[in-house]
């Protein structure tokens, strides 16, 4: 039986399955990962990308971190891919529990997934660091002149997203680590494994259907019960 085969029959056999994806879930509707040949840590800019996704940067320079934000994070006219679309479907259907994303574009909600915890946030929501209040979607972040600034109070108006040097929501966090603990079946998908605390949240399954869907390996490959080397999308589209 084929790699592709034996994971339609566990997605078919489980009920209580798990997504866990990463920047590659995202890449195929045309928004680019970071640590790919062609990803943003390879484009030139004045600072890494790293450097300027960091707290530190954006406190002492949010000018330029806005200015990478809109150009590069805020990509307009995006839609969910297939492997969204199916994810959803799979949720609808009551075999889908949980969806883990590392992703900050909002794309598993916008598909209709419902239990999406979006571990770093989202680049859909905005806040205003003075007085807290909320500004939805990307519109008003984009199209504000240099530093987005609060139309009530005039604090600067920044993504709902974590940044390097901030701490994970532990709520969230709690929540992904039960839902993966219970999971019959986990998929893990479009992610290099690299980036802790996140990575390390394979480490509470207990189950026997571990999948890892990515184009390079990881170092998790050895511990899968089933490693698929194909895109994300061609897996999915054959549920």
């Amino acid at each position: 039986m084929d790699e592709i085969a034996v994971f339609k029959q566990w997605v078919e056999e489980s009920n209580n399955i798990v997504f866990f994806g990463g920047a590659g879930v995202s890449t195929e509707s045309g928004i680019k990962d970071f640590r790919s040949v062609d990803g943003l840590y390879h484009e030139k800019y004045d600072y890494p990308p790293e450097t300027m996704l960091s707290h530190s940067f954006f406190m002492e320079n949010p000018a330029e971190f806005f200015k990478f934000h809109k150009d590069k994070i805020l990509v307009e006219g995006i839609k969910p891919n297939i492997t969204h679309l199916k994810l959803a479907e799979l949720e609808q259907k009551g075999k889908l529990k949980a969806i883990v994303t590392q992703n900050i574009d909002g794309l598993h909600t916008a598909a209709g997934s419902k239990e999406v915890y979006e571990i770093h946030g989202s680049a859909q929501r905005n806040y205003c660091m003075d007085c807290g209040k909320q500004f939805p979607g990307i519109r008003y972040v984009k199209d504000a002149p240099g530093i987005p600034r609060c139309d009530k109070c005039g604090g600067i108006v920044r993504p709902d997203v974590v940044l390097y040097e901030e701490a994970l929501d532990q709520r969230l966090m709690r929540k992904s680590i039960d839902a993966i603990h219970d999971a019959d079946m986990l998929i893990v998908a479009g992610t290099s494994l690299v980036v802790y605390p996140a990575a390390g949240l394979i480490d509470y399954y207990r189950g026997n259907k571990l999948v890892l869907i990515n184009l390079q390996a990881t170092t998790y490959d050895a511990r899968a019960n089933l490693v698929i080397r194909r895109k994300i999308g061609e897996v999915f589209s054959q549920i």
